[in-house]
């Protein structure tokens, strides 16, 4: 399976080499040319987790890995529960935080740095992502103490919570953390015009860990799968928290494939780009605001022309492929009230998910929210919330009194490039 720049048809690679680059020419996104339909998804619902995923990621890969290494990598990157948590009314909590950056983002991020050690060259890398909050421990730690690998990563000054930045900016080492004086948009922005700095890229060899590196959207298809195992192979309303899109990415990607689902729901916070476009038309990007559910706080999402290219080959247009609501702050907290009484704590992204899937049509369907952050890694939210004190995971106690050592930069990309140039 060959994999084709979004922006340039003629931009087409193998899998490894869309790893090894990250983004195509003109900042293009790397997509599957095509994707196959999977023969035998029953048998596949049926087998374990591990194995199950080994044999989806030989498929979107095109057997890139002999099949005994693809199983090892997946064994070594998904090294950790899985849990689907039944609530009231039909629905389920799919918990996607129990590896060690305690957020969804371990998936993508464990297992695209196992294909980066197999597929990069002799020569460094550095690995410059943005992130809103859950992506910078994930690439963190999945990148942290790997030899021949820099990993640098921007994220908005005073817009993540504390203990997600006690969690990526302690770490040293490898590790190059830069906190912008802006939002996250912003940062985006600057990793984008560093990417399309030939110079630079060559110089630093540049590649990115954001959700736009193909390795981390096949990944995250992973769980979609494993959810619908846990139902029996029952066809659920899947509703995603979405900020930058890679995760609704990955569940359209696994209707593609042909998991069984009856409906897909994108709940986003405030910054509501998406649901605004898909009832009007037009799109219209507003100033990023920040809200409660800070790793959301995106309004132009870097994923969506991936959703767009899927919506296209389904031949549906684009307002009738999935559907997306936004929840503001206020339905966030009471949203997170509300699940504590029925005996669930969840952290305000996954509560957002679980209040718009709550008030959706699901016609007799299962639903399910993904859950993707743990809850104490918002513990002043939960405690204000709830009135109550979140017990904190050892990994976030083993790093709540450590020193930030980020660097601090202006939204500038020539202080940008200092900082990527510093010894």
């Amino acid at each position: 399976m060959s994999f084709v720049n979004l922006r340039h048809a003629d931009d087409e690679v193998g899998f490894a080499e869309a790893v090894r680059r990250g983004l195509g020419r003109d900042g293009g996104l790397y997509f599957p040319r095509q994707l196959e339909p999977l023969a035998d998804v029953p048998g596949l619902l049926r087998q374990g987790f591990v194995e199950r995923s080994a044999r989806l990621l030989d498929h979107l890969t095109d057997n890139w890995l002999p099949a005994q290494d693809m199983h090892a990598l997946v064994a070594a990157a998904f090294d950790f529960p899985l849990p689907q948590v039944a609530l009231v009314d039909g629905l389920h909590a799919l918990e996607l935080f129990h590896g060690p950056s305690l957020a969804f983002k371990d998936f993508g991020a464990r297992f695209m740095a196992g294909c980066l050690a197999r597929a990069r060259s002799d020569a460094p890398i550095t690995i410059l992502t943005a992130t809103s909050g859950d992506t910078g421990a994930a690439v963190a730690h999945a990148f942290h103490g790997q030899p021949g690998i820099r990993a640098v990563i921007l994220y908005p000054r005073g817009r993540i919570s504390p203990l997600q930045e006690k969690q990526f900016c302690t770490l040293g080492g490898n590790v190059h953390t830069i906190a912008v004086e802006a939002g996250f948009d912003a940062c985006q922005a600057l990793a984008k015009q560093a990417f399309a700095d030939a110079g630079l890229r060559k110089q630093l060899g540049l590649n990115s860990a954001n959700s736009i590196n193909v390795a981390r959207l096949l990944a995250q298809v992973c769980y979609y799968f494993e959810s619908v195992a846990a139902l029996d192979g029952r066809a659920p309303v899947f509703c995603v928290p979405s900020g930058n899109f890679g995760n609704l990415t990955a569940c359209l990607t696994a209707r593609a494939l042909g998991l069984p689902m009856a409906g897909v729901l994108a709940a986003t916070n405030s910054n509501d780009t998406v649901p605004r476009y898909l009832v009007e038309g037009q799109w219209a990007p507003r100033a990023t605001v920040a809200t409660l559910s800070n790793a959301m706080d995106v309004s132009q999402p870097n994923n969506f022309p991936r959703i767009e290219e899927l919506a296209r080959r389904a031949g549906a247009p684009i307002a009738k492929f999935f559907d997306s609501v936004a929840v503001n702050d206020a339905d966030t907290i009471e949203a997170i009230r509300a699940l504590h009484r029925q005996g669930y704590i969840a952290d305000p992204h996954s509560a957002l998910a679980w209040r718009a899937l709550a008030a959706h049509d699901r016609a007799g369907h299962p639903g399910v929210f993904l859950c993707t952050a743990h809850p104490a890694k918002f513990a002043e939210t939960i405690e204000r919330a709830l009135g109550l004190p979140v017990e904190l995971p050892s990994e976030l106690l083993e790093v709540r009194d450590r020193k930030v050592l980020s660097a601090v930069i202006p939204d500038d990309f020539e202080a940008l490039r200092a900082e990527l140039l510093r010894p």
